[in-house]
């Protein structure tokens, strides 16, 4: 079992790293099953719910989860199922679907689980943080000596972390946008202004990303982390669009899950893909696989 954490309140990309390991995994010739707790879904079923089996994407928002709903959708090849109890999930991922694999998503905390790597994402502003209530933290920087290695979110630490702990990179970039509703409208034309809408722990960070890539953000409206969109809320975003001139809206992967239900939307909402590499990626591809092989020995 893999697990892939953080030590602070969110805001650490675990969502998009597991998406990435797990696409190196299906790369390699495993079939990875991610184990999420689907934190945010409205309906919480008895059993497990499979929200993909590797294959097809088999349950919608209310069952899945934003996360889950996501990550389904964007790792083919990967089996993606949520319960709150993740050994229950894992177990029907083996033994039912043939996962080879346990992706633990947001699992550094989830100590009744065993795992054979501990994969703890981690920005430098974290290594001077405290606990809460005095801090963002969720445990002392202390703890980050359980991990098998860091993946740093930012420009690496010249100290702070374990010194023996390997060290990767995270490396984000935004990909071209996709209309929410494909069959209404197409690419985006050069020179638009757009507004941003993030749902998302540290919001302000997708507009900051669109500006650095280009974009001329002419409005920007952000909800709360897994925030549950109403059609008032729709409506509000069109019309801060609108009323700053914006000809498009562009939103975070995430937030177009929790978006789509509200088809046909009263703006042209465009979701932009998280790009995101875990360098040097051919030392990451080795520490992995490592990792795997000395589990199954």
């Amino acid at each position: 079992m893999i697990s892939v954490g953080n030590i602070s309140m969110g805001g650490r990309g675990k969502t998009p790293i597991v998406a990435e390991v797990a696409r190196r995994l299906v790369a390699a010739g495993e079939r990875p099953a991610i184990l999420s707790r689907g934190y945010g879904r409205r309906v919480t079923a008895d059993g497990v719910v499979v929200v993909s089996d590797g294959a097809r994407v088999l349950a919608d928002l209310d069952r899945a989860g934003d996360e889950p709903l996501l990550l389904a959708h964007s790792v083919p090849g990967a089996i993606v199922v949520v319960n709150d109890s993740r050994q229950l999930a894992g177990a029907l991922a083996e033994r039912s679907l043939g996962a080879t694999v346990h992706l633990l998503d947001d699992g550094f905390q989830h100590l009744q689980l065993a795992r054979d790597l501990d994969l703890v994402s981690i920005a430098p502003e974290d290594l001077r943080d405290r606990p809460a209530p005095f801090g963002r933290l969720r445990e002392p920087v202390a703890a980050l000596a359980d991990a098998d290695a860091l993946v740093i979110d930012g420009e690496p630490p010249a100290a702070g972390g374990p010194a023996a702990t390997p060290m990767f990179t995270l490396r984000r970039t935004l990909g071209t946008p996709v209309p929410i509703e494909a069959d209404r409208f197409g690419p985006i034309a050069a020179g638009t202004a757009v507004s941003s809408v993030a749902g998302i722990a540290r919001p302000e960070r997708f507009r900051d990303a669109l500006v650095a890539a280009g974009w001329t953000v002419a409005a920007q409206t952000t909800f709360g982390d897994h925030h549950r969109y109403r059609a008032a809320d729709v409506d509000r975003i069109g019309s801060a669009a609108r009323a700053a001139g914006a000809g498009v809206v562009l939103t975070t992967e995430k937030d177009a899950m929790r978006l789509r239900p509200f088809r046909p939307l009263p703006i042209a909402i465009y979701s932009v893909p998280l790009v995101v590499d875990l360098l040097p990626a051919a030392e990451f591809d080795r520490w992995l696989s490592a990792g795997l092989e000395a589990s199954r020995s």
